[in-house]
């Protein structure tokens, strides 16, 4: 599971070589200021939808990029885990679906 890190002035999504490999892509690392929302999803897996690109394990987990008629999205997320919907403005991906343990502590720290 990548590792989510919130500084002062930047959001920094961290994956394992095997998920870089998957995903086609490197670490993220998405400036503070591109923020425009943040909401909990309760049920991420059920909450993407378009083409990927990366991983999908039915019911299990979803690693990768969603293309939609909503935009494009960055997604790490498991069974049975709580997200975050961080959207996006001026950055190249549209927004991001990120499983973590305690949604409520991002959406506090990034609504500061």
């Amino acid at each position: 599971m990548s590792t989510v890190t919130i500084t002062a002035d930047a959001i920094e999504v961290r994956l394992h070589a095997a998920e870089k490999a998957a995903t086609l892509r490197g670490n993220l690392r998405v400036p503070r200021t591109a923020v425009s929302s943040v909401e909990v999803v309760e049920d991420a897996l059920a909450a993407t939808a378009g083409l990927r690109i990366g991983l999908g394990v039915p019911g299990h987990r979803k690693l990768g990029t969603w293309h939609s008629l909503h935009g494009k999205e960055f997604v790490d997320v498991r069974k049975g885990q709580s997200a975050v919907r961080i959207r996006l403005a001026g950055h190249q991906y549209d927004s991001l679906l990120l499983g973590v343990d305690d949604p409520q502590a991002i959406v506090r720290t990034l609504d500061a």
